[in-house]
């Protein structure tokens, strides 16, 4: 069975940081680029950040650019979202996602698998 399984999130104070974990099992992770997703209430899911499956490629979100990071530690079939500097618009569910590809994509409609996500409160 296909899980991703999101932890890391929560209540923080404008200004702080988050680490957010994608916890993925039931396919072949190396092969696999992953994907950062949010939704905040009343908004389209947006991409944020990914990365390819050897992690030599990411992108990130003009909104997130130089804050946040993205990660893969594909020994322990997780990615990481290191969010710094944290502002109260980075509020959403935060969700990964894994495409059948080495190749990182933008687009939430290119990817295969998706977790649950984890709530990013971010007050003011």
């Amino acid at each position: 069975e296909v899980q991703l399984v999101e932890s890391g999130g929560g209540l923080v104070q404008a200004g702080g940081s988050l680490r957010l974990s994608c916890l993925a099992s039931g396919f072949t992770f190396d092969d696999h680029a992953i994907g950062w997703f949010r939704q905040a209430p009343g908004k389209e899911r947006e991409g944020v950040s990914c990365i390819s499956s050897s992690d030599a490629h990411t992108w990130y979100a003009d909104s997130v650019k130089g804050r946040f990071t993205i990660s893969r530690d594909n020994a322990k079939n997780t990615v990481y979202l290191q969010m710094n500097s944290l502002k109260p618009e980075d509020t959403a569910v935060y969700s990964c996602a894994a495409r059948g590809s080495l190749l990182p994509s933008r687009r939430a409609g290119e990817y295969d698998y998706w977790g649950q996500g984890t709530q990013v409160t971010v007050s003011s």
